[in-house]
């Protein structure tokens, strides 16, 4: 049961798309109208991708039904919508953007939204869509017109870190007493998160933090839903015409900027038996979870190394078909079917999230949880919410997260090193 279960229905809407020259689009961030954090929506990757803004309606929900209600109702609003979609593809027509809380019994919940406007560009189509009631005739925007009419940039703030619910080496602390707890035998991998507060001397243009995140890690999804901003290496379930494709990630090293020194870590980390058991939990999660809903699943032997700009990963990219009998299982269901992975969560899932209530300290809210967009269709992509911050309402502050895959070889502080890491993205677009 959710509240928003008994929200009022709204009127039919009319959600219309039209062609637009690729050049005529150029940014995507750009045609972002403002600087609040609340008004960008956005899923963007290698310049290819979806922004909106404002919004045309809200789906919200909380507890364990959360993925079930937000879907439903959802599917019941495409169902009553008036469509005209001049190209037909994943993004176009009517979309809705999501975020949901990593647990069931955060208080964030989750949400979608629907935009009143949309832009979006695909190899070489790109387009704007508008989603307003049937009753309002309005023409497509304009995009050299939106560029005109948009807030002119802030300029960015200082920032300063402050501990967020536990400190780098209180949290390390913690980190131990889970490693104790898996060379005991009780769990076998769990995914510990911390938070840092930044705290700005002036409000922050969110339209700066998405391109700075998307310039400086192209292959990641750049993603704003709901005050939600970051940039993930993390594919939870991409569903395009019955195909499930996922990217799983899990064993990470440090890059040092130098190519030759990096080569070899990459190397390192390819045989690192600690990594390689971490990343091998993350994809027997994943392959499990998808069995009762795929006709087939495939994913290779072994990892290849994902490089960025901060850290390597190991990598395995999984694709399934979906079974007759589930064929029509939108996105956000099989998001929900996956969530929450080994990547994030840990193994066995339950014992894990037990662990990691008792010792994290701290609710995470959206952080590691799913975020992207859904079509009327039900296609869409859902990233996890990893490298990644919760921006206050006023834009004045942020709390950003990291976490890392806990084994039994784990060192705590190895462990540290790896989240200040992870936390880079984030400090490094702020402007740290």
């Amino acid at each position: 049961m959710t509240d928003a279960a008994v929200d009022p229905w709204p009127p039919t809407l009319l959600a219309r798309t039209i062609s637009v020259p690729a050049q005529a689009i150029g940014d995507l961030f750009d045609l972002l109208p403002s600087a609040g954090p609340a008004d960008a929506l956005a899923w963007v990757r290698k310049g290819e991708g979806v922004v909106g803004w404002g919004e045309a309606l809200r789906i919200e929900t909380s507890g364990p039904d959360r993925f079930a209600e937000a879907d439903r109702r959802w599917r019941e609003l495409a169902s009553h919508m008036v469509v005209r979609d001049e190209i037909r593809q994943p993004g176009t027509g009517p979309i809705a953007f999501g975020s949901f809380a990593f647990a069931a019994d955060s208080a964030a919940g989750g949400a979608l939204v629907v935009p009143r406007v949309v832009a979006g560009r695909r190899g070489c189509d790109a387009w704007l869509t508008t989603i307003t009631s049937a009753s309002e005739l309005q023409p497509p925007p304009n995009p050299t017109a939106l560029r005109t009419a948009r807030q002119e940039r802030l300029p960015r703030p200082g920032v300063t870190y402050s501990d967020g619910a536990l400190g780098a080496s209180r949290w390390g602390e913690a980190v131990g007493e889970v490693v104790s707890l898996i060379r005991s035998g009780d769990v076998s991998k769990v995914v510990m998160a911390r938070d840092v507060t930044a705290q700005l001397d002036g409000p922050l243009d969110v339209r700066e933090l998405l391109a700075t995140l998307a310039d400086d890690y192209p292959m990641c999804w750049t993603f704003a839903v709901d005050s939600l901003v970051g940039a993930t290496p993390e594919l939870l379930v991409r569903r395009e015409r019955g195909l499930l494709s996922s990217r799983v990630l899990a064993g990470t090293i440090q890059r040092t900027g130098d190519d030759e020194a990096d080569l070899a870590r990459a190397a390192s980390l390819a045989r690192s038996s600690k990594d390689l058991e971490e990343h091998e939990f993350a994809v027997d999660s994943l392959t499990r979870s998808l069995e009762p809903y795929a006709a087939s699943t495939n994913a290779p032997d072994a990892p290849f190394v994902l490089h960025l700009p901060n850290v390597m990963h190991l990598a395995t990219d999984v694709t399934a078909v979906l079974d007759d009998e589930h064929s029509d299982m939108s996105s956000l269901q099989v998001a929900a079917a996956l969530h929450p992975t080994a990547a994030v969560c840990g193994t066995p899932t339950d014992t894990a999230a037990d662990v990691i209530g008792r010792h994290e300290r701290m609710d995470r809210a959206r952080y590691a949880g799913p975020v992207g967009w859904i079509g009327a269709d039900g296609d869409g992509e859902w990233g996890i919410a990893l490298r990644s911050a919760e921006v206050a309402p006023d834009g004045r502050s942020l709390r950003l997260f990291a976490g890392c895959g806990i084994v039994a070889a784990s060192d705590p502080e190895a462990e540290i090193a790896e989240s200040e890491a992870k936390l880079e993205p984030m400090r490094t677009a702020l402007g740290d």
